[in-house]
């Protein structure tokens, strides 16, 4: 049971990197299954102070996901209809061009969102598009920064109590 554990801990882990760049599955709180899974086994003591932060971590990170590209959108002038078009985009980004889509898909879906609403304003379009590409990034590579910490802490734990 386990090495089940074991395993199923870092396949979630390793999961969670991929989830930092693919919006359907939440990156950090992912990779947090994985050391909870770890946890889990009889070879390494729970830790609870340890899961709870990382867990927090994991929660408030999966929010400030959802939160920055607004905040990105609106810095930069964008209105609720490129943050729309910037989420159908990223959607159809990922489906029509698999991963590198998703950011492709982003901007174009801010740009045209914007347009949607003033067919004018191509160069407000445009600022709010980068404005929502700059929080999509900011927001994936929080994701991947937190995920990969929480891969090297399974290692660790590892290496302290398994191997």
């Amino acid at each position: 049971m386990d090495l089940l554990l074991l395993f199923s801990g870092l396949f979630l882990a390793l999961l969670g990197i991929a989830g930092s760049f693919l919006p359907v599955i939440p990156g950090p709180i992912t990779s947090w299954l994985g050391l909870l899974l770890l946890h889990l086994t009889q070879w390494v003591p729970s830790d609870q102070f340890f899961l709870t932060i990382t867990f927090s971590i994991a929660i408030a990170v999966f929010l400030l996901d959802y939160l920055i590209p607004i905040l990105g959108t609106k810095r930069f002038g964008g209105t609720k209809n490129g943050m729309i078009g910037s989420a159908i985009g990223l959607v159809m980004g990922l489906l029509l061009m698999g991963p590198p889509g998703i950011i492709i898909g982003a901007f174009l879906g801010a740009f045209a969102g914007e347009l949607l609403r003033d067919s004018q304003g191509k160069k407000k379009a445009l600022k709010a598009a980068i404005g929502s590409l700059i929080g999509f990034l900011t927001g994936v590579f929080l994701k991947f920064s937190v995920a990969l910490v929480y891969v090297f802490f399974f290692v660790e734990i590892c290496f302290e109590h398994i191997i």
